[in-house]
């Protein structure tokens, strides 16, 4: 238990096996909570909020190409590079909030905002996204049920470590010290993850206007990304670009999303647990001012965000008092720490996960 964690419930897992839950079963805490939450108007919707928002994004990322076609032929342009791989992010954030029907009330109105942001301006499939992001948060930090601890380049469970074998088991071995460096690779990862999605003919079939309009919008934002690097830029310049961008677009986007529940309690595949313990329990924030509300995109309320995922990213800092004292008063562990302590404890966590295949230590 750590000085950063609240003093009540189970703490962050320390050790890279799976969380045993509660023996409790509190169906009405989370609907008390609720009734909270909506007293205080936290769940209205922030017109006034996301339309400056997006509108300083969408100038934010128009001024980033502007300047890269005035530039021209210049190495300078990786600083252009820079620029646009911390706009790609924030217009991922956008993506993020429109997904989560935060920003309109209209399903449909939510919906073209994320395809438009998504698909359209970064090059990321949202249909793809939603799909996985929805199971993530309906069984955060279960196994076999939440994609994104699933067995893949990192390993984050030890069973998953101990049947590696190969390259796999080396990486495995050393995905602690490899994590930072990988996540340079997360953003072509996530280009090419959602291509995969919309090739994939196993789909619904209702699915396949969506899919159409999604292809036509992912095909547009290649074409013309593509177009204008290998246009503007000498080739060699134009690789080097594609790879500064791409790689820090990826690291952003990982070092914003890394904090929220790597490193935070497992639960078996057959545990059973309320709604709101699952979410509390597996989710860390991350202390900060409106800086950090800003670079993280409202994900370092991640507890809020997961216990009311259609919240408005304003209402996250205005929620996090309530939910909070509720946590104390309820006995249930409130994590809240800062931001290179929680790269620290997801660095300790995938360390000892892929500790049994270290043979020169005991476990």
């Amino acid at each position: 238990m750590t000085t950063d964690t609240f003093n009540r419930g189970t703490g962050p897992a320390d050790h890279a096996g799976t969380t045993k839950p509660p023996s409790v079963g509190r169906g009405s805490d989370y609907a008390a909570l609720s009734r909270e939450v909506k007293q205080r108007g936290l769940l209205k919707r922030r017109p006034g909020y996301y339309s400056v928002k997006v509108g300083a994004n969408l100038l934010l990322l128009a001024a980033g190409w502007t300047a890269f076609v005035l530039i021209g032929q210049s190495w300078w342009q990786l600083l252009t590079a820079a620029f646009l791989a911390v706009m790609f992010t924030q217009t991922a954030f956008i993506g993020h909030d429109a997904g989560h029907h935060q920003i309109a009330a209209s399903k449909h109105v939510n919906n073209l905002l994320g395809r438009v942001h998504a698909d359209l301006l970064i090059g990321l499939s949202y249909g793809w996204w939603i799909s996985k992001h929805n199971r993530h948060h309906s069984h955060p930090n279960h196994v076999d049920r939440d994609p994104d601890i699933a067995d893949g380049a990192i390993a984050f469970t030890q069973d998953h470590a101990r049947i590696r074998r190969g390259p796999h088991a080396w990486l495995a071995r050393h995905q602690a010290w490899l994590f930072f460096p990988m996540l340079l690779l997360e953003g072509l990862a996530l280009h090419v993850a959602g291509v995969r999605a919309l090739l994939d003919r196993t789909g619904k079939a209702n699915s396949r206007a969506s899919k159409l309009a999604e292809a036509g919008l992912l095909t547009a934002h290649l074409g013309g990304y593509l177009a204008a690097l290998f246009l503007v830029l000498s080739p060699v310049q134009a690789v080097v670009f594609l790879l500064v961008h791409q790689g820090l677009f990826g690291l952003y986007m990982g070092c914003s999303f890394a904090p929220n529940h790597k490193g935070m309690p497992i639960f078996a595949k057959d545990d059973r647990i309320d709604f709101l313990r699952r979410q509390v329990l597996t989710s860390r924030n991350i202390r900060g001012h409106r800086f950090t509300d800003f670079a993280l995109g409202g994900l370092n309320y991640q507890i809020e965000h997961h216990l009311f995922p259609s919240m408005p990213r304003p209402g996250l800092r205005h929620a996090q008092e309530l939910v909070r004292a509720f946590c104390a008063r309820h006995g249930i562990a409130y994590h809240e720490t800062g931001l290179f302590s929680s790269y620290a404890q997801v660095l300790r966590h995938l360390h000892a996960v892929g500790g049994p295949l270290r043979p020169e230590l005991e476990y």
